[in-house]
C-alpha cells in the first residue's frame, strides 16, 4: 500500500469518525433529553462528554494533519477552491463545536445536581439544551457539505 493510499484511509476514517460520532452523540443526547429524567440525562451526557474527547478531539485533530499530507503527497494546491472552502467550514464547524462541548458538559452537571436532589431539570438546561440543539444543524450541514467537496473536487 502506497503512502497516499495509507493517508487517503486514516483521512476517511477520521471523516467516518466525525459523522458517525457527531450523529450518535445528537441521537443519545436527543433521546434521553425527551425523557426529561434528570437521572437519565446526566448519565447519557457523561458518556457523551467522554466519547466527544475520546473520538470527535481526536477525529478534529488527525482530519486536518492527514488532508494536509495527503494533498502534498497528491501534489493538491491547499488553495484549490474545492480545498479552501472545506478548510474554511472545518474552521465554521470548529466555532460551532467548541461552544457545544462546553454546553454539554453545563447540561450534564445541572442534571447531576437536579439528580441529586430529587428535582426537575432547571430552566438553564432546558436554554443550553436548544443552543446546544441548533449549533448542531450549521455544524452538520457543513461537515455534510465538505464529504460532497472531498468527494467530488468540483472545478469552479
Amino acid at each position: 500500500m502506497e503512502f497516499h493510499e495509507i493517508l487517503r484511509f486514516l483521512h476517511v476514517l477520521g471523516a467516518t469518525v466525525l459523522i458517525g460520532t457527531g450523529s450518535g452523540i445528537a441521537f443519545f443526547m436527543v433521546m434521553a433529553h425527551r425523557t426529561g429524567d434528570p437521572k437519565l440525562v446526566a448519565h447519557t451526557a457523561g458518556i457523551v462528554v467522554i466519547a466527544d474527547y475520546l473520538f470527535t478531539a481526536s477525529a478534529v485533530i488527525a482530519q486536518p494533519v492527514t488532508g494536509v499530507l495527503l494533498a502534498r503527497e497528491l501534489g493538491w494546491d491547499l488553495t484549490e477552491p474545492w480545498i479552501s472552502i472545506s478548510i474554511g467550514l472545518y474552521v465554521l464547524i470548529g466555532l460551532f463545536w467548541l461552544p457545544v462541548v462546553w454546553l454539554q458538559h453545563r447540561m450534564r452537571s445541572l442534571a447531576r445536581v437536579a439528580a441529586t436532589n430529587g428535582e426537575m431539570l432547571p430552566d438553564l438546561y432546558y436554554r443550553y439544551f436548544r443552543i446546544w440543539f441548533l449549533f448542531g444543524i450549521p455544524a452538520f450541514a457543513a461537515i455534510l457539505v465538505i464529504l460532497w467537496l472531498m468527494l467530488e473536487r468540483p472545478q469552479f
